[in-house]
């Protein structure tokens, strides 16, 4: 073993080759190596096997930073893969729990031919609507005209809404439509029901009257409730039996209180009987009081 001084007070061991050894010194030998003061074609595990130790190292670092990353990949795959299949399924689901109403699907057939001529009857009815609406727009915008138009529309507007509203009294073809109570009373519902059922089924104007000759106009804001001996309207107490006078169109309007389940169905189940009456003029002459404003005022 040879010694040399690097000027540091401590000597800095080199190991000598030796033929056998290879330029290696023996594990276990207990003196220090000097890796910097070996020459750079020293031996034949010198520069190019540090090389290959450490391109092995990188190698093998690499391969396993490419092999988690691939497993990553895998299972951002497969998240991805589940995530898509249950969106499939709740579209498909939600899909086909819209196409089938279930009261619909229990119905009967008639019942489903009764509904499909109510939906044709307001589809023809609005169509109207919207074809007089073109009409009176036409009339609005033909110049000289304009003006006389724009008069006779705005009369014709304020007396349907003076109907709709029921400070004006109307006449038409309708229905005439009798409660009798049976072991059970009329409730306050079931004439509700039958006031929603008529409107749903294209009535513009109606009245309620009771046994005692009062009538009520029956407008947006009415309300029904049950009073010792009788049903309360827009708060006039009514007793039975009750009647009511309704302007629109008869065969529809008696179709769709006929409906099961409907209002006649629920008066029957109480022992009473619905009488339903077509008639060519039905005159509804009770009007409503409109309400006071407080805060609204006309925009000029």
């Amino acid at each position: 073993m040879k010694r040399r001084s690097t000027g540091t007070g401590w000597p800095d061991a080199v190991p000598t080759r030796s033929p056998g050894a290879g330029g290696r010194v023996p594990a276990g030998s207990g003196e220090p190596v000097d890796t910097a003061g070996v020459p750079a074609a020293d031996g034949p595990d010198g520069p190019d096997g540090l090389g290959a130790g450490v391109d092995g190292g990188v190698d093998g670092s690499s391969g396993a930073g490419a092999g988690r990353g691939s497993r990553r990949v895998s299972t951002a795959g497969l998240m991805i893969v589940g995530l898509l299949v249950l969106l499939g399924f709740t579209l498909a689901v939600q899909v086909r729990s819209t196409s089938t109403d279930p009261t619909l699907a229990a119905a009967r057939q008639e019942d489903l031919v009764r509904i499909l001529s109510d939906l044709e009857a307001r589809e023809e009815r609005l169509r109207q609507d919207i074809a007089e609406l073109e009409a009176s727009q036409r009339q609005l915008t033909s110049g000289a005209e304009g003006r006389a138009a724009a008069l006779e529309e705005a009369s014709r507007r304020a007396d349907e809404l003076g109907v709709l509203g029921g400070s004006l009294p109307a006449q038409g073809p309708g229905l005439r439509v009798r409660f009798v109570a049976g072991r059970e009373p009329i409730r306050a519902s079931e004439l509700l029901d039958a006031v929603q059922e008529l409107r749903g089924a294209g009535a513009e104007v109606m009245q309620i009257s009771g046994g005692d000759g009062r009538s009520v106009r029956i407008v947006a804001s009415s309300y029904l409730l049950d009073v010792d001996g009788g049903v309360e309207v827009d708060g006039v107490r009514l007793t039975g039996p009750y009647e009511v006078l309704v302007i629109g169109e008869p065969s529809t309007m008696r179709t769709a209180l006929n409906i099961p389940g409907g209002v006649v169905a629920s008066v029957s189940g109480d022992g009473g009987t619905v009488i339903v009456e077509e008639r060519d003029v039905v005159e509804v002459s009770a009007l409503s009081d409109p309400s006071q404003l407080r805060y609204a005022r006309p925009v000029s």
